[in-house]
């Protein structure tokens, strides 16, 4: 009875999130919190992990996890890059890329000198602090896409941040390759620096021949009718998969192949093409979260956290208010950003699907440590509420004190 029950609740749930979908972004509520909620009801009532009629050991756990949001990533980062023109996002360089070099780094230091506070060693504090740093383009969407945003957000601030956490999710992988290499001293870290180059040089030039090529592709094939209406909207999905499929054999950084290959797509593409491509990826990503935020719900382990005791609870509190906040505000004049959006594009750097993936790429990689996993899945969860229930309120706050 297990998968029928699950099949059964979650597409109800989807289906009533799909009817309210305009009145869920009004309200304190998104996507994945409902789908989080369900999971942890899922899982305690036995039918979802753990015990239940669907359970799994670590290894299935972690596989599961790992692809499921390696899929999920990568039509996430392409709908980001498809968001706006490409004039939109040349004109945001330069916040974006203070937001990945200087924040992105800042925000994985400050992670792990909290989590050291729990008896991790600092190799281990590293990782995980890495792993919590880029801000997580599922849970973004939520704050930069629907009614209220547009109404509320500047389009400046929501270009920087859709391009922000499209971006940083490829680039956070150095920062967790260098972490585990710190965390398991039997590698090489020269070695393992020339794969990064590799990593991230072969991904831009990659997604970017991929992106222009089927670019070229799709005009070829319209100017000769060879293109259905229904394959042109899925079109960005299919370049998604076979980017990060490729990526994945030439071994470079999938989702940042991806994101390029979205950048490289959209600035030869037409403005109405793009945007109706986008608007299919976009209700495609709002829809898998549901079922990856339910296993998300399953797997969060309630025993390491009863372990770790009362102090974890501070060390995420911490996390939430002081891994991206402080820093942000303090970096105004670069980011070019008055108060009002430093503090938005502040508070709203959320840890989501990008997070899972790294711890469980570090587990993959040799980084058994439970704390690791544990304190990770608990950023994860607390992001998905605390963000998830603020983002609609403080739009509209934001648009309450413009007009003022």
């Amino acid at each position: 009875m297990g998968l029928p029950v699950v099949y059964a609740v979650l597409g109800v749930a989807s289906v009533g999130l799909a009817l309210w979908s305009k009145k869920l972004r009004r309200l304190p509520l998104t996507e994945p919190l409902v789908a989080l909620l369900l999971g942890i009801a899922l899982a305690q009532a036995g039918v979802l992990g753990g015990s239940g009629a669907l359970g799994w050991d670590e290894k299935e756990r972690d596989t599961l996890l790992l692809e499921t949001s390696r899929l999920l990533l990568a039509a996430s980062v392409m709908a980001a890059a498809l968001r706006f023109p490409t004039t939109s996002l040349r004109a945001v360089v330069r916040p974006v890329a203070w937001l990945l070099v200087v924040v992105m780094p800042a925000a994985a230091v400050v992670s792990g000198a909290l989590s050291l506070t729990l008896g991790l060693p600092l190799a281990l504090a590293a990782v995980l602090g890495a792993c919590l740093s880029p801000t997580d383009p599922v849970l973004a969407s939520s704050v930069v896409t629907g009614d209220v945003a547009q109404r509320s957000l500047p389009q400046r601030l929501r270009t920087v941040l859709t391009a922000e956490s499209g971006a940083n999710d490829g680039l956070a992988l150095p920062l967790v390759a260098v972490a585990v290499s710190l965390a398991l001293p039997a590698r090489d870290v020269g070695h393992e620096l020339a794969l990064l180059a590799w990593e991230v040089g072969g991904a831009v030039v990659l997604g970017a021949a991929a992106g222009l090529a089927v670019a070229a592709g799709r005009r070829a094939a319209t100017r000769h009718r060879d293109l259905d209406d229904g394959p042109a909207l899925v079109l960005t999905l299919l370049l998604a998969v076979a980017t990060l499929g490729v990526a994945r054999l030439a071994e470079t950084d999938g989702v940042l192949a991806v994101f390029v290959a979205g950048i490289a797509y959209g600035a030869r593409t037409e403005a109405s093409t793009r945007s109706r491509q986008d608007a299919v990826d976009e209700a495609i990503n709002r829809y898998a979260v549901v079922p990856f935020f339910a296993l998300v719900g399953a797997a969060l382990p309630w025993s390491e956290w009863a372990r770790l005791g009362p102090t974890v609870v501070l060390v995420v509190v911490g996390v939430l208010l002081l891994r991206r906040l402080p820093v942000v505000l303090a970096s105004r004049a670069p980011l070019g950003m008055p108060w009002r959006d430093a503090a938005f594009a502040g508070w709203f750097g959320p840890m989501g699907v990008s997070a899972v993936f790294y711890l469980v790429h570090a587990r993959e990689q040799g980084v058994h440590d439970p704390r690791v996993f544990a304190v990770g899945m608990l950023a994860v969860a607390a992001s998905t509420v605390v963000h998830g229930t603020t983002a609609a309120p403080l739009a509209r706050l934001y648009a309450r004190r413009s007009d003022g």
